[in-house]
């Protein structure tokens, strides 16, 4: 295993060739335009397919299409580009087809700005598209990171028959670190496609695949089926880190880039003598509520940080469940929080106090 110095957007792209990604269906839009241009040549050379797309209405489409054949098929795109997906995201949950969607998130609302930014949380974890689905999110807070969860999203996909989204921001897209793409992770066991529009291989007749429900009795009781998957997710799903939480005056809640900032806020605050831990939620659906079981009760209270003005906060109010005081400090419009400014914000924690 060797490591290689090498861009986000590029290394996403050789992780989902990695994973046996089989197609891809995009449309470009910044920051995560080198994604589609690295594997415009990457899929060629192993003999995969790329299309790109006449837009993203267009691509998640083909996305639904090649799922619905047995592909393993992803897409990627930035906040806008995602908001455009959402109609064929819900239709792809509600034939329950496996996915992987690459999310890089810019400064909005509206077309906004090019920035990173994590303001994409809401569309991201609550279902952008219509009905009671949800689509497993996951997000790194490295390169080296983001390539092992795109690695997994592939398995975790097939293996629940659902889309997967790796969501990250414009920093993790743009910035270079060493990675080692032979990294290994644990592999899953895949079932048989039996469901895919292939021909008769597994079954007599044809699979249909639709997300239409006429029969409000059939619906219901597809809707009841698709919870109690969800239910399996949340029970084996849930990833999250919890970062030097011993003897923690003050627990800082974080994601993504934002909690490698943090880090160094909480390094910054112990020179002061100022002990603050960290929970890290690598899921975001589901959402890590058990981690704040673990929190001691001697903490005084648990900071929010994000780059948006306030979205992950409402889980980590409901995970809270009122025990500790929670405050929130939040940069939006393309603004990246310093650590100076997170130091502060524990500093006058009464100030940012939500709840």
């Amino acid at each position: 295993m060797s490591k290689v110095l090498m861009k986000g957007n590029e290394a996403i792209a050789r992780a989902a060739i990695a994973a046996g990604c089989d197609a891809f269906f995009g449309y470009p839009i910044t920051p995560q335009n080198e994604i589609p241009e690295y594997l415009s040549k990457l899929m060629k050379e192993h003999g995969r397919i790329f299309v790109q797309a006449e837009s993203e209405v267009a691509a998640i489409n083909m996305v639904y299409g090649a799922a619905g054949a047995g592909a393993r098929v992803m897409t990627s795109s930035s906040s806008v580009g995602i908001a455009l997906k959402q109609e064929g995201i819900s239709y792809i949950a509600g034939s329950e087809l496996p996915c992987v969607i690459v999310s890089v998130m810019r400064a909005g609302p509206g077309l906004g700005g090019i920035q990173p930014s994590q303001g994409d949380y809401f569309q991201a974890t609550r279902g952008g598209g219509n009905g009671d689905y949800h689509v497993i999110v996951l997000a790194p807070e490295s390169i080296q990171e983001t390539v092992d969860l795109m690695k997994q999203a592939f398995d975790i996909a097939d293996t629940y028959r659902n889309p997967v989204m790796i969501l990250a921001d414009g920093l993790i897209g743009q910035m270079m670190e060493s990675v080692d793409m032979d990294k290994p992770i644990k592999k899953r066991h895949i079932k048989p496609k039996t469901y895919i529009s292939n021909g008769t291989d597994y079954h007599e007749g044809r699979n249909i695949i639709n997300s239409l429900g006429l029969d409000p009795v059939y619906l219901e009781q597809h809707n009841i089926a698709l919870q109690n998957k969800y239910k399996e997710v949340i029970k084996h799903e849930v990833q999250y880190e919890m970062y030097n939480m011993d003897h923690a005056e003050y627990v800082i809640v974080a994601y993504g880039t934002v909690a490698r900032i943090a880090r160094s806020a909480i390094d910054a605050l112990k020179e002061k003598n100022i002990h603050v831990g960290m929970i890290r939620p690598i899921s975001l659906w589901p959402y890590p509520k058990k981690a704040f079981d673990l929190i001691p009760k001697s903490v005084k209270g648990l900071l929010v940080v994000e780059m948006s003005m306030g979205q992950m906060l409402d889980d980590v109010l409901i995970s809270n469940k009122g025990r500790f005081r929670v405050g929130f400090y939040g940069r939006a419009g393309g603004m990246v929080p310093e650590p100076e400014e997170i130091v502060e914000a524990i500093l006058h924690f009464d100030e940012k106090v939500v709840d």
